[in-house]
């Protein structure tokens, strides 16, 4: 009884609906994505899960120019557990461990990194959501992406 009532709290620390198991590779991210304002826009691609990874890649920019670029991974490792690893404009990865996950949600957190220090996707509807902030909640930036094409 004692290990039901330690794996049921476990789970809700982290955020984990009764739906979906620590470690399943956010499926719901999967397709391309992108947000326009005005002359600006963002784009994220992310493959299907397979091998235990899903490969991203995201671009941003205003007009007809490029701003920055980014090559991301979300790997489950070993143990079950998840880690998006995210190199901006060809720089080293940064590994952001998840925090918490949800039927479609998932949070990846590095406290030890400048910024972001914490990186949330959701979705809502049709549309995919995107935060980025320092640990604290400062800082934030959101994204709202559309299905690309549509």
């Amino acid at each position: 009884m004692k290990t039901q009532v330690a794996t049921i709290a476990a789970a809700l620390l982290l955020g984990l609906s009764g739906n979906v198991r620590a470690g399943e590779l956010p499926d719901w991210l999967t397709g391309e994505w992108q947000q326009e304002r005005a002359d600006r826009w963002s784009e994220e691609v992310w493959t299907l899960p397979r091998g235990g990874t899903m490969i991203g890649v995201g671009r941003t920019g205003r007009g007809e120019s490029l701003r920055s670029w980014e090559v991301m991974r979300i790997i489950r490792a070993a143990d079950g557990s998840l880690a998006l690893h995210a190199a901006p404009d060809g720089g080293p990865a940064t590994i952001f461990p998840a925090i918490e996950q949800g039927i479609r949600d998932i949070s990846f957190a590095n406290p030890d990194h400048d910024y972001p220090q914490r990186i949330r996707y959701w979705r809502e509807g049709r549309l995919l959501m995107a935060e980025t902030s320092k640990m604290d909640g400062t800082n934030i930036q959101n994204w709202t992406y559309a299905p690309a094409g549509k």
